[in-house]
């Protein structure tokens, strides 16, 4: 991840424990698309479950990188959008 935005130089490296909510985020986002995943495999792909499981969660090891960009960016969207960085 960039050190700071180059549109508006917002420093993306908070606190220590500060992307402790993206976690939530990134959960939030994932369990759905993994749950799409599994239940597509079952009812277009005719799989048993456990074998839909193991190949949903292989495939969706490619989109963790990006859920996980993209978690801290909607956590960093949520934090300003409650505790806007005002100029004095």
């Amino acid at each position: 991840m960039n050190t700071a935005c180059l549109v508006c130089g917002l420093v993306f490296e908070r606190e220590s424990g500060y992307f402790a909510g993206a976690m939530v985020v990134s959960y939030a986002i994932a369990v759905p698309i993994l749950a799409a995943m599994v239940i597509a495999l079952i009812l277009i792909g005719g799989l048993d479950a456990v074998v839909a499981l193991i190949i949903g969660n292989t495939a969706y090891l490619v989109l963790v990188p990006f859920i996980f960009r993209y978690s801290r960016v909607l956590w960093l969207h949520l934090d300003w959008l409650i505790d806007p960085d005002e100029p004095s």
